[in-house]
C-alpha cells in the first residue's frame, strides 16, 4: 500500500543515518515534500557500515514510488570525526557495550550527538532555503539517550530559530511510536516492498555485524539496538498475524 498525504509545496531535509528509523522517516518525508533531501553523518561510528546501507535505500526508495524517485534529492555526507575527541563510547570505540554506564546511561549514549545533528543540519538547510528537518528520534522505545527526548528536540528547535533567526521545523514522525508502530507506519507508506528494503537494506546493529540474516534484518542479534529492533519486528509480525490494521499516521 501506498498512503497518500496533502502535499506540501515545500522542500525537506531527512537527517539520514540509514537505520530503521531514518529510511521509515525519509518514506514519510517523500509522502508530504516536493522535494526532499539527505544528510548524513561520518562521526567515526563504530558501525560505519550503515554509511554504505543509506545509500542503498537512497536507491532502494526510488524503485518503490515514481513520485518519491521525483521528489528525492541529493545526499550530502558531512564529517563529524571530532566526537573521537569528545568522548569515549563504545559506538566510537572498540569498549565493551555496557548498558549501564556513567550517570546510569548506556556507554552507547555520545554525548550531544543528536543536538550536533540538528545543529549541523539547520546549517545546511539554512543555505537551501529549507525549513524542514525530519528526525527519526523516538522517546517511546529508545535507548535511555537523553538527546531523542522530546523536550531535547523542542528545546533545540527555538535554539536554532533564535540563533539563526529563521522558522524552522524539526519533524519527528516516530517520536511517540513504538518499534512495532515504526514498521506498521513503513507498512502504511510503501507496503510490504518498503518494509523488505528496511529488512535488507537499513542497518541497525552497534557491532555493525550484516553477516547474520534474521527476519527483522541484519545485525549480531545481542547488542540493545538489534534486540530493539527485534522485539519491534516480532511484535508487528504478530499484530499483522492477529489481523490488526496499520496504526493511522497521527505525525
Amino acid at each position: 500500500m501506498n498512503t497518500t498525504f496533502p502535499l506540501l509545496e515545500q522542500q525537506a531535509l531527512v537527517v539520514f543515518s540509514g537505520g530503521q528509523d531514518s529510511a521509515t522517516c525519509l518514506a514519510w518525508a517523500l509522502s508530504r515534500f516536493k522535494r526532499v533531501f539527505t544528510l548524513g553523518f561520518d562521526y567515526g561510528q563504530r558501525h560505519s557500515v550503515e554509511l554504505a546501507c543509506r545509500m542503498r535505500v537512497r536507491e532502494g526508495i526510488t524503485a518503490l514510488n515514481p513520485l518519491w524517485a521525483e521528489r528525492l534529492g541529493s545526499d550530502c555526507l558531512l564529517d563529524l570525526d571530532i566526537f573521537r575527541q569528545l568522548a569515549d563510547t563504545a559506538l566510537t570505540s572498540d569498549t565493551p557495550i555496557d548498558e549501564h554506564g556513567a550517570n546510569g546511561l548506556p556507554n552507547t549514549f555520545v554525548p550531544g550527538r543528536n543536538l550536533m545533528f540538528i545543529l549541523h543540519a539547520a546549517a545546511w538547510a539554512y543555505a537551501k532555503n529549507i525549513r524542514h528537518i525530519v528526525l527519526g528520534v523516538c522517546q517511546s522505545d529508545y535507548s535511555g539517550y537523553p538527546d531523542c527526548r522530546d523536550d531535547s528536540i523542542k528545546a533545540m528547535q527555538v535554539a536554532v530559530n533564535s540563533g539563526m533567526d529563521a522558522q524552522y521545523t524539526l519533524h519527528t514522525p516516530l517520536m511517540w511510536r513504538s518499534k512495532k508502530d515504526a514498521w506498521m507506519l513503513a507498512r502504511e507508506l510503501g507496503g510490504d516492498a518498503l518494509v523488505n528494503l528496511i529488512v535488507e537494506e537499513s542497518h541497525t546493529c552497534y557491532l555493525g555485524q550484516r553477516g547474520q540474516r534474521e527476519p527483522w534484518g541484519y545485525g549480531c542479534g545481542t547488542c540493545p539496538a538489534c534486540r530493539l529492533r527485534a522485539a519491534g519486528y516480532a511484535a508487528y509480525d504478530q499484530a499483522l498475524a492477529d489481523g490488526q490494521n496499520c496504526q493511522k499516521d497521527k505525525a
